[in-house]
């Protein structure tokens, strides 16, 4: 929640009387070397001449290559090609009305439709046909229910994501008695509001939110979900307003917990509403010494 107020191939080559010797490991048929073979020194000495012995030259059996493994190309070349590809899939399924597709490596978003620029995860680039068809009828449909059904069918598709890197920061004195209301003031909130349904999720304080109130992290499947509260606002704007954040970020993890998309559509708001809470992604929220006034000796 944000507060509205602020290959090379490589080659050796040697003398020409050397002789060339397969290499024995199992290499990748691309990787070319070349060694000179063992062969017997040749020695002049005073010395009778002796019949040399006849010299053999083992060549060791070849080994079949490893098979490739198969895994995604990258690069800049390899995006490009595999934009082109789906870009042309995808106008094969009747995609009209775009002009550019942008291939993402995002957490959150999986596919949204800018202008016309089509911007897609690339997850969903190897996604089966019954995907890139939903994924035709969002960027085509013409009626919310239509956009609608197609992005529960591309959600329904599950893309590897590769865990979020959480910086770790310096714990303050006071974070952790914080924390620990923090948690407290969670588990009381999900027992009045939610009736105990939310899951227990560790609650973080951040030194580095500008903007935001606090954050709902979902997570993925190897990172737990997690609550960010901005420590400034904590401390600057009070307890009561920091409440007011907590129970928005718990309104996330009921939207996520419940298969819900992480919004603050007509879904967010009606449980916004019913929890108390001002139904919009940004509030106004004022410095508590500017809240405070003393009138009469009495804080009003």
């Amino acid at each position: 929640m944000r507060d509205a107020t602020f290959g090379q191939l490589g080659f050796e080559f040697g003398d020409t009387d050397r002789v060339a010797e397969p290499s024995s490991r199992g290499t990748s048929p691309t990787a070319v070397s070349t060694s000179a073979a063992t062969s017997a020194a040749t020695s002049v000495a005073a010395v009778p001449a002796v019949a040399a012995a006849p010299v053999s030259l083992a060549v060791a059996p070849r080994v079949a290559p490893e098979p490739p493994r198969d895994r995604p190309a990258r690069g800049r070349t390899a995006t490009r090609a595999r934009t082109a590809v789906l870009f042309s899939r995808l106008q094969d399924m009747g995609l009209r009305g775009v002009e550019s597709l942008v291939l993402m490596r995002t957490r959150t978003v999986m596919v949204s439709l800018i202008g016309r620029t089509l911007r897609v995860n690339e997850g969903y680039a190897d996604a089966p046909e019954s995907v890139l068809h939903a994924i035709v009828a969002f960027a085509t449909a013409r009626t919310k229910p239509a956009r609608a059904a197609a992005r529960e069918q591309i959600l329904a598709f599950e893309v590897d994501r590769a865990p979020a890197a959480r910086r770790a920061e310096t714990p303050r004195p006071g974070d952790l008695a914080l924390i620990a209301q923090l948690s407290e003031a969670h588990r009381q909130l999900n027992a009045q509001h939610f009736a105990a349904a939310l899951t227990e999720v560790p609650i973080r304080l951040s030194g580095r939110m500008a903007t935001r109130l606090g954050h709902y992290d979902p997570g993925t499947k190897q990172v737990a979900p997690e609550i960010v509260m901005s420590r400034k606002h904590v401390v600057k704007h009070g307890w009561r307003e920091a409440m007011h954040t907590l129970l928005h970020e718990m309104v996330h993890q009921w939207q996520h917990e419940t298969g819900a998309t992480l919004d603050h559509g007509p879904g967010f708001r009606k449980k916004a509403r019913d929890v108390g809470i001002t139904p919009a992604a940004r509030r106004d929220v004022m410095p508590l010494e500017h809240r405070t006034r003393r009138v009469g000796g009495v804080e009003a």
